[in-house]
């Protein structure tokens, strides 16, 4: 049998991982930090904004098919005026960022600053024709909506609505300046590693609303997170966020082939969710540093958090390396 908590002390990280299954503890491990330590955790961040935006359609708050400019007319700049929600949700709205990525980085957490740089961006790409992932204005695209038609702020509608309802109280949507201490600060390795460790270490931008990039948890809580998707919270939000958007094809942003959902991404093309996973495990992740992901057949939850960013996707097999390890034990 493959030991499990050796692949994770071997890669000389910070880590944390909590696997499920039944909703049970199945793993629990730690390396070098307590159990109630806070990751920041990437895009394994964007789940919960897509899952809002989910029930608040399932509400009849807005139409998935409508275009982002019927709620916010702004948003038509650059000839944008097409781009429908859904295409957002699926990473299939034309344009991945608003000034590039280092532009979009370095002011992230400025959210009128960001929204203005979104409300000019210009297509790339005719909506729909193409996968190309939002690293960052994903979030900002989606939140701003919220905001716009509930009249709430998307961190504290998401905590009402989501975090709270589920018992989340180690997740947050911009970490309390009260819990600082408690935040596992990110190590970067390679020069783009390093470049964004130095900006996502600030305390600036970890207690800013980032909801692409910006959510901070441990292990346990984004494992209950996806236990309580899998027991039926939010049935019709989740259903439609699962959805395949296609299939699997290579992003142009990302470089590698993935399998898009409305809001996850999908098990069954090999790493970083395993060789072993199945086409309905659904999850995200986060820069290769952390993952997260539920096997509904297996009934398996799997969150795997660290704090060793690797520029590249070599870290990739990492992730998919710990993953096949769980997934062959329960087999």
């Amino acid at each position: 049998m493959v030991d499990i908590a050796g692949l994770v002390r071997a890669r000389g990280a910070r880590a944390s991982l909590c696997v499920l299954r039944e909703g049970r503890p199945l793993l629990d491990i730690g390396v070098g930090v307590p159990p109630d330590a806070l990751f920041w955790i990437f895009s394994a961040s964007k789940p919960f904004v897509a899952l809002l935006v989910h029930e608040l359609a399932a509400r009849g708050h807005w139409e998935l098919d409508a275009p982002v400019a019927r709620y916010w007319p702004e948003f038509a700049g650059g000839g944008k005026g097409a781009v429908t929600i859904r295409q957002v949700l699926s990473h299939r709205s034309g344009f991945a960022t608003a000034r590039g990525f280092a532009g979009d980085a370095l002011t992230m957490a400025d959210w009128p600053r960001t929204i203005r740089a979104i409300e000019r961006a210009q297509l790339r790409w005719e909506p729909g024709s193409v996968a190309a992932y939002q690293p960052i204005v994903y979030g900002h695209i989606l939140g701003e909506l919220v905001r716009r038609v509930s009249g709430v702020p998307v961190d504290a509608l998401l905590r009402s609505e989501v975090l709270d309802p589920l018992g989340l109280s180690d997740t947050f949507l911009g970490l309390p300046s009260s819990l600082w201490p408690r935040h596992v600060p990110i190590r970067g390795f390679g020069l783009g590693g390093s470049l964004t460790a130095r900006i996502v270490n600030r305390p600036s931008v970890r207690q800013a609303v980032i909801p692409a990039v910006g959510i901070s948890t441990t292990a346990r809580d984004l494992a209950r997170f996806y236990q309580a998707l899998l027991d039926g919270f939010a049935p019709a939000a989740v259903a439609e966020a699962r959805r395949p958007s296609g299939d699997a094809v290579v992003d142009r942003t990302i470089g590698t082939r993935i399998r898009w959902a409305h809001g996850f991404q999908l098990g069954g093309a090999g790493r970083p969710m395993g060789t072993l996973s199945t086409p309905e495990t659904f999850g995200h992740n986060g820069s290769n540093c952390c993952i997260a992901w539920a096997d509904p057949g297996r009934r398996l939850v799997f969150a795997y958090l660290t704090d060793r960013l690797v520029a590249g996707h070599s870290a990739a097999a990492h992730l998919g390396e710990v993953a096949d390890a769980v997934l062959t034990s329960c087999d």
